[in-house]
């Protein structure tokens, strides 16, 4: 969740900095690309659904040169958008679950 609350900031001074230099345009993009390949490595190794597929795309459309910067901001709040929501859908699931204790117990059970 922090990881995604920093990428919505920087998106978010992306947006500001439309007309900036295009130095500093192109350095808040490559951090944002940087912290979602990060975040999608994160991802991978915890198993959340297709939440890594999405942070990939975006550290792809974040560092992809050529694209308009509209239509980047644009890509990106979307995708930022989508995986809040991903991650409240999996943490809301997370808090749902019984213990893995009590599991382990019906299984115990089951085979006796």
């Amino acid at each position: 969740m922090r990881t995604v609350d920093h990428v919505k900031k920087m998106v978010a001074e992306l947006e500001s900095s439309r007309a900036a230099n295009p130095k500093v345009i192109n350095n808040i993009c490559g951090n944002i690309a940087r912290e979602l390949s990060h975040m999608r490595q994160r991802a991978l190794t915890a198993d959340l659904g297709t939440l890594p597929d999405v942070a990939g795309q975006l550290a792809i459309v974040a560092g992809r040169a050529g694209t308009g910067i509209n239509m980047k901001v644009r890509a990106l709040a979307d995708g930022v958008n989508s995986m809040t929501m991903q991650l409240d859908q999996a943490l809301r699931v997370a808090h749902e679950a019984p213990p893995d204790k009590d599991k382990d117990k019906d299984k115990e059970k089951r085979q006796s």
